[in-house]
């Protein structure tokens, strides 16, 4: 059966079937369809699936006219039908894996997928997980809730472990190009694993095991995390100083080795950074390991909007201006520039924290008309026109995700307050009186 299985996969065969139709999912999708196999996306939400099969796209960075093609190609479906997982022979898991309100791992997700694959495992299956946890999760969580069914990983069916590293927007690395660690339970496993990538995307980096594959990803977002963290404490210890952290780091980046230019800003977002850390010291702590630098990072990092609102404040003094009842402008709600994606963004805890102080807020983002429902938040907003005459309107500007769409001069010659989070307004001319760097 393994060898069946691997020469299916060699031939580009094998129909890869992947579940969560989102930020990972799609693009994998896409990669998949795009060199050859016959691809399910699989997702419960009946609305993407529609969607999807209609040839349209709900996520920005992947236009419509590349969905289009994809169905097009006549090897893309999408299905919200647990059934149509039988017919895969890969099952890749691309499902959501985040905190609970203790900050513990929120394995719902995960466990909700496996126990859908479950129902429709047969012999022979591959199944990879790709949400990103803690080392240990593939062994100790996927496996035994798949061998309920009696059929037994690495003899029966395979399974693997292999990061996602998706960034939303980027443009000099698409999901095709960026290297893919895998790791499998057993040598069958990797083997299985290692070759459907190879088939798919330009670079497959093998590691000896799932364990090892996990606790790389977490390595990866960690040391974001803790750099960042660095410099956003760099930053409210230069501001004290009145030294302007951007100059120094712009200085510090001239040397040619030994430093790498991280920056600060109003918190962190995304799926990734601002929890994946947490995983690790969740399960550090199992083994009795306190993580007491990666948790100072993560209070760093996750006090950042309230040091911008206290400079909202002081910046509403200087115009002799009380924050409750002041009317501020947030513009970017998205995590980071020129992206839809507002995951963890800092800008969703600003707004909430601002209105908490009893001010009148409004947004605009160019990427997100409107708000949705999230897991933990639902500000139920629309993006406001982004004008001269609107600007004016407001007490305070709050830059919070510099996209490359504002016109940051048309902004500052507007705005009676501007308060920059990413110093955006580096290159506006003329006179900055009114811009106050937080």
């Amino acid at each position: 059966m393994y060898d069946a299985l691997l020469k299916k996969i060699d031939k580009k065969e094998a129909k890869v079937g992947i579940l969560g139709m989102g930020y990972v999912g799609l693009p994998l999708a896409e990669v998949f369809c795009g060199a050859g196999f016959p691809t399910l996306g699989f997702d419960i939400d009946p609305e993407k699936v529609r969607k999807l099969n209609a040839g349209k796209s709900y996520i920005q960075h992947i236009p419509t006219p590349r969905i289009k093609q994809m169905r097009e190609s006549g090897r893309f479906k999408a299905s919200n039908d647990p059934k149509t997982l039988r017919d895969c022979d890969a099952l890749i898991i691309c499902v959501p894996t985040p905190l609970s309100k203790s900050r513990d791992p929120d394995m719902t997700y995960v466990i909700r997928t496996a126990e859908t694959i479950a129902g429709q495992l047969r012999k022979n299956h591959l199944v990879v997980l790709e949400s990103t946890t803690y080392p240990g999760t593939t062994r100790e969580v996927l496996v035994p809730i798949l061998e309920k069914t009696g059929l037994k990983a690495g003899k029966d069916f395979f399974v693997a472990f292999s990061p996602e590293r998706e960034d939303p927007g980027r443009k000099d690395y698409t999901t095709s190009t960026i290297p893919k660690v895998v790791g499998g339970l057993d040598p069958k496993s990797s083997k299985l694993a290692t070759t459907l990538y190879a088939r798919a995307v330009k670079a497959v980096v093998p590691v000896s095991s799932c364990d090892i594959a996990e606790a790389a990803k977490i390595v990866e977002n960690v040391y974001r995390c803790v750099n960042i963290a660095m410099v956003n404490e760099l930053k409210m210890v230069f501001d004290r100083m009145g030294i302007d952290v951007w100059e120094v780091i712009e200085a510090a980046k001239t040397k040619p080795f030994g430093f790498q230019a991280f920056y600060p800003g109003p918190g962190l977002g995304g799926h990734c950074i601002p929890i994946d850390p947490f995983y690790l010291t969740w399960k550090a702590r199992h083994f009795g390991m306190p993580t007491r630098f990666i948790e100072l990072a993560g209070e760093i990092n996750t006090s950042m909007p309230h040091y911008v609102v206290e400079h909202v404040i002081k910046a509403l003094n200087t115009r002799k201006k009380a924050i409750n009842g002041a009317k501020i402008l947030v513009l970017g709600l998205a995590y980071k520039p020129n992206i839809d994606d507002i995951r963890e963004s800092p800008s969703i805890e600003l707004i909430e924290l601002l209105k908490q102080a009893g001010a009148k807020v409004d947004y605009n983002d160019p990427h997100v008309p409107t708000t949705h429902k999230q897991r933990e938040h639902d500000l139920r907003m629309k993006s406001v026109p982004l004008t001269p005459r609107k600007l004016a309107e407001y007490d305070c500007v709050v830059i919070s995700t510099n996209h490359d769409a504002y016109d940051y001069q048309m902004i500052v010659d507007n705005a009676k307050l501007v308060v920059d989070t990413r110093n955006a307004c580096a290159k506006v001319k003329g006179p900055k009186k009114n811009v106050f760097k937080a």
